[in-house]
């Protein structure tokens, strides 16, 4: 008898635990909200790349606040690739990627194997190229020495958003 009085203590033993570990994770308090990222400020990082790279180096002037700016980098030992992220006013992701690389691997590397389309736009005194992809969608234009992506999670408008914000100056 005493075998069957120690299975039945071990049953209750066990449901007292899962009851109580119901109770904790019921009563304590867990934040299930993703943690805000934080903005950066790249003007010294912008000053640098624009003294170094070889070629005008571009970023927004005149997005309002609702665009947050997450990353930055500027890699001159790597083709000049300079690197400016952004979450949209509705959270996605959208990048500045510049860099005199190669454009055939800049651009397969930038817009995350992204696919060229025969549609294009013209934003301000240039023409670029859409590209659509899985993961991200982008907008391209290659210029004398360089090539610029603004590709990202977002919408093609708030990508025409962001390349009419580009300035190099």
């Amino acid at each position: 008898m005493k075998g069957k009085q120690t299975v039945r203590d071990m049953v209750l033993s066990l449901g007292v635990v899962v009851l109580a570990a119901w109770v904790i994770y019921l009563f304590i308090p867990h934040d299930e909200t993703e943690p805000e990222l934080k903005r950066v400020d790249y003007r010294v990082e912008l000053l640098t790349a624009r003294r170094a790279a070889s070629y005008p180096v571009a970023a927004p002037e005149g997005l309002p606040d609702t665009w947050k700016a997450t990353s930055v980098r500027f890699r001159g030992d790597e083709s000049d690739h300079w690197h400016l992220g952004f979450h949209d006013p509705d959270g996605q992701y959208v990048a500045i990627e510049q860099s005199a690389e190669k454009p055939s691997r800049f651009i397969q590397d930038a817009t995350q194997d992204a696919k060229r389309t025969e549609a294009t736009q013209r934003i301000g005194d240039e023409t670029w190229t859409r590209y659509e992809g899985e993961r991200y969608d982008a907008l391209v234009v290659r210029r004398e020495g360089s090539t610029t992506v603004i590709a990202g999670t977002a919408s093609f408008d708030r990508l025409t958003k962001m390349a009419e914000a580009l300035k190099t100056e």
